[in-house]
């Protein structure tokens, strides 16, 4: 199918789902979340850094009255939090986060860490072996160069930590105590490091599998669009070829009606008729195959309204009398259609027919800023080999050569719409294949002029 350059007829790209329920949702598949998500996560330690922090600094200096500065330690957990809305501000307008503004988070985290630690005993303190978090977070975060600065920058600041420092006196303890305190000290910061470290690479685990499944569903969605870029030029030539002979077909069909011995033979001249009518279909066909490629007329999308396209729909469809309409969409209005989508519906019809269902049901709703058409047969219903590969190409139970590419377009054509397709079988027997589009992706904006 090609898309269409007409300013009323808005195409939303998305992210597909193979399965039963193949389409659009959520944004859009280029942008890259995992690193968005990674940020979120530093932002939720900085806040537990806050917390801990504030809850440290009350237990030692009141409990254990030892003296702190603490206007230059709430200076420095002061600037944690800014740099937490600030950050909060500035991912509320983006989805890509570069590896450089994580970079720079970790920095600042060190240099806070240094800051409080410098003002509470130095490299003595058992919480600088939190410095070890923000190491390990670089390493999984970042590539080996920014990691590897990280781990010099860690490093320095360790040791001029060693060198320098406003040391902690700790009135009206032994030598004793204060070893007993430092332990539980390493104990408190072993613990909180180990568990940090479990639930930060696990959620930074989970969000670097949800980014390699994004790019698989990329590489999927560009060989399937490439699968029918393929299937497209083929059936254009097919149909240039073919153009001739049937009309040849056509100038001859038309020459026998004008012969006596053969117009006067009843059942003959029923048969040059039925023959003349599927001529004419054959080449109704090819002209939307062309149309449908941009090769004939030219002809851009026309304006309609919903019951109109419906109404077309029904009335254009070969399948006869078995199918019934059911429209419950409500207050009609005018939207943009082209040939291909009126197609991807009478394809599924033609599903549906294949199948021997009697009867066929087309029902229309609304859902909120969508359209919802339900295509209900009593059928034998989907085989389960075909329903777990819905939307596949060659997924089909016809044993015919380069079937099963139906509703492989369907899906396509539904989703380059930004909308989804779901199918599954009826409990009381027979399928139901539900197309959603967005009212956004045919609605037409009437433009006004000055």
């Amino acid at each position: 199918m090609k898309e269409t350059n007409v300013p009323a007829l808005r195409h939303f790209g998305g992210r597909s789902a193979v399965s039963t329920s193949i389409g659009a949702n959520g944004p859009a598949v280029t942008a890259d979340l995992s690193g968005r998500k990674n940020m979120l996560l530093l932002i939720a330690l900085r806040w537990v850094a806050v917390v801990g922090q504030i809850l440290t600094i009350a237990v030692v200096g009141i409990a254990f009255d030892v003296a702190l500065p603490f206007t230059a330690m709430a200076f420095v957990l002061l600037a944690q939090v800014m740099l937490n809305l600030v950050s909060l501000h500035w991912l509320a307008r983006r989805d890509e986060v570069p590896g450089a503004a994580i970079l720079f988070s970790l920095i600042f985290d060190v240099a806070a860490l240094t800051a409080q630690l410098f003002m509470s005993g130095g490299a003595s303190n058992p919480f600088a072996a939190l410095y070890l978090l923000q190491v390990t977070l670089a390493a999984v975060l970042l590539k080996w160069r920014a990691a590897a600065f990280l781990v010099i920058l860690t490093t320095a600041c360790y040791v001029g930590l060693s060198i320098d420092n406003e040391p902690l006196a700790v009135p009206g303890h032994s030598d004793a105590d204060l070893f007993r305190l430092h332990t539980l000290g390493l104990l408190t910061c072993f613990a909180l490091v180990a568990t940090l470290l479990v639930i930060l690479i696990s959620r930074i685990n989970k969000n670097l599998r949800e980014r390699d499944e994004r790019i698989a569903a990329l590489r999927q969605r560009a060989a399937e669009e490439n699968h029918i870029v393929r299937m497209g030029l083929l059936a254009s030539g097919a149909a240039h070829e073919l153009g001739t002979p049937l009309a040849s077909l056509s100038v001859i069909l038309n020459d026998w009606q004008h012969v006596p011995a053969l117009a006067n033979d009843t059942d003959l001249a029923q048969e040059i008729a039925e023959m003349q009518t599927a001529v004419g279909r054959c080449k109704a066909i090819l002209t939307r195959i062309l149309l449908s490629a941009g090769e004939a007329r030219g002809e851009s999308p026309e304006v309609t309204t919903v019951n109109g396209f419906l109404n077309d729909v029904v009335g254009t469809w070969h399948g006869g009398a078995g199918l019934v309409l059911r429209n419950h969409f409500g207050p009609d209005m005018p939207i943009v259609s082209d040939a291909a989508l009126k197609q991807v519906i009478q394809n599924v019809l033609d599903n549906a027919l294949d199948t021997g269902a009697p009867s066929i049901e087309l029902r229309v709703e609304r859902d909120a800023e969508e359209i919802v058409l339900h295509i209900i047969d009593n059928g034998p219903g989907f085989a389960p080999q075909t329903l777990a590969n819905f939307g596949r190409p060659y997924n089909t139970t016809k044993n015919r050569e380069g079937g099963g590419l139906g509703l492989f377009l369907v899906v396509n054509v539904v989703r380059k719409l930004g909308g989804r397709v779901e199918a599954h079988n009826r409990p009381t027997g027979g399928a139901i294949v539900t197309l959603r589009l967005p009212l956004a992706a045919l609605a037409f904006e009437q433009v006004g002029h000055a």
